[in-house]
């Protein structure tokens, strides 16, 4: 038995040496691409990029790129400008209740209420006119630059400056009450108790009163800066002079013969400058150049009717870049001629050619007059023949600025008519002349002249 089982244990042992195997483990750190030191580097390359190629920009993506410059600006500006508002009403809100607490009574109720009053007014005011803002942005973006409207930024600014000369007049009144009465006031809610209450010194109404007056300077100066941006008289259209020029001027076409013993003419004039003769309205015939005329000479302004020996003269009536209203009126009955000057007679002269009659068939022109056919080249009067007209022109007289609300009637206007078309936030564009009527009548602008909104 033990023979049999020796064999099989040789066995087992030899096949269990035949799978050993050496293995032997490094516990040592491994490195990977290790350099040695005297090993050069392998130069790396490094790519180079192509320079880069910039576009030249057309003429039409300057001004789409000048467009959207301009939209977020304004954007800004709006936003800008209600962050301001709402903080400086809101710092004006906390002032006011800061009074009423240390105050109470019934001072300090009336002056409680009218700042809310104030608040509430000004806050409506303002959303209205930014509505009204984003609504004009939004309509003159489909319209050209020239033609954008802005007739109801004017009269939302003066609904602006209203409210706040009103509640500034509050304030002030609200003032005088409270500081003709400094000893505290027990409001009919408080009778019985003791309630100590501090009078509030007169420092703070002042304050109050300051600010609501800055308010009202910078609200009229964005007022005086609508006024002369838009026109006046509730004129929608104008005529405007870009420069001085024997070429440019607007003729017109009367709806009634000009045989007249008696006229009243008025026009809208914003000159750019004034020479020493600038001629606004001319009326002229062959046998006369110079039967009507309205001129102006630095701040003055003149009014002639039968040629230049008949001269009314105001002085100090005109500025440039201002808008003034002029009217010359004329009866041949006894020679009266009078000037006016935003609706106030600033001359008014007899014997003006008394007995004259005005013929008819001549020439009348805005922002020039009819010369004996040639254009002064200086002062001998020698000059050149302008082709194309049938009397010549001179740069030095001709206008430059805007003109608009031109109208001529065929009687004397009285004082009373004459101050209505003079107002300047008035409907006088409504009141149209039979002879001339501005919106009704031809007037044909010629050279650079042209009509704008």
């Amino acid at each position: 038995m033990f023979l049999w089982w020796l064999p099989q244990a040789v066995c087992l042992v030899s096949l269990t040496l035949g799978y050993e195997d050496d293995i032997e483990v490094n516990y040592g750190d491994s490195y990977y691409n290790e350099i040695t030191e005297g090993e050069p580097l392998e130069p790396t390359a490094i790519p180079t990029q192509a320079p880069c190629k910039v576009t030249e920009m057309t003429k039409w993506d300057k001004l789409f790129s000048m467009l959207e410059n301009s939209q977020m600006r304004e954007n800004m500006l709006l936003q800008y400008s209600d962050d301001i508002i709402k903080v400086e009403l809101g710092s004006l809100r906390g002032e006011m209740l800061r009074f009423v607490a240390q105050y109470g009574g019934a001072c300090g109720v009336a002056v409680e209420t009218a700042g809310r009053r104030m608040s509430m007014q000004m806050e409506a005011r303002l959303k209205e006119s930014l509505e009204h803002l984003r609504q004009d942005r939004s309509i003159a973006a489909g319209k050209s630059a020239g033609n954008s409207g802005n007739s109801n930024q004017e009269t939302l600014l003066q609904q602006l400056l209203h409210a706040a000369r009103t509640q500034a007049s509050r304030l002030v009144k609200l003032e005088n009450i409270c500081l003709s009465n400094p000893g505290p006031i027990t409001p009919p809610e408080a009778k019985g108790e003791d309630l100590q209450q501090d009078v509030v010194p007169a420092e703070m109404l002042v304050a109050l009163v300051t600010e609501l007056a800055k308010t009202r300077a910078v609200l009229e100066l964005a007022f005086k800066s609508a006024q002369q941006r838009h026109l006046p008289a509730g004129c929608e259209t104008a005529l405007l002079f870009p420069m001085r020029s024997p070429r440019i001027f607007s003729s017109v076409t009367p709806d009634l013969p000009l045989s007249l013993s008696s006229f009243t003419v008025c026009l809208w004039a914003k000159p750019v400058s004034v020479s020493n003769r600038t001629v606004l309205f001319s009326y002229g015939t062959k046998r006369n150049p110079y039967e009507i005329q309205l001129l102006l000479s630095g701040t003055r302004a003149l009014f002639t009717v039968g040629g230049e020996a008949h001269l009314v003269e105001g002085r100090g009536v005109v500025r440039g870049g201002v808008w003034t209203h002029l009217c010359g009126a004329w009866s041949s009955e006894q020679g009266i001629a009078s000037l006016w000057a935003d609706g106030h007679r600033v001359a008014f002269t007899p014997g003006v050619a008394e007995g004259h009659m005005l013929t008819d068939g001549g020439s009348l022109q805005l922002g020039q007059e009819k010369n004996d056919g040639r254009v002064s080249g200086g002062s001998g009067g020698s000059g050149r023949q302008m082709p194309g007209f049938d009397g010549g022109f001179d740069a030095k007289l001709a206008f430059a600025g805007k003109m608009t609300g031109v109208n001529m009637w065929d009687h004397v206007l009285t004082e009373e008519e004459i101050s209505q078309l003079a107002l300047q936030d008035g409907e006088g564009c409504e009141q149209r002349g039979n002879v001339v009527g501005w919106g009704l009548t031809e007037i044909v602008p010629h050279g650079g002249a042209q009509f704008i909104n």
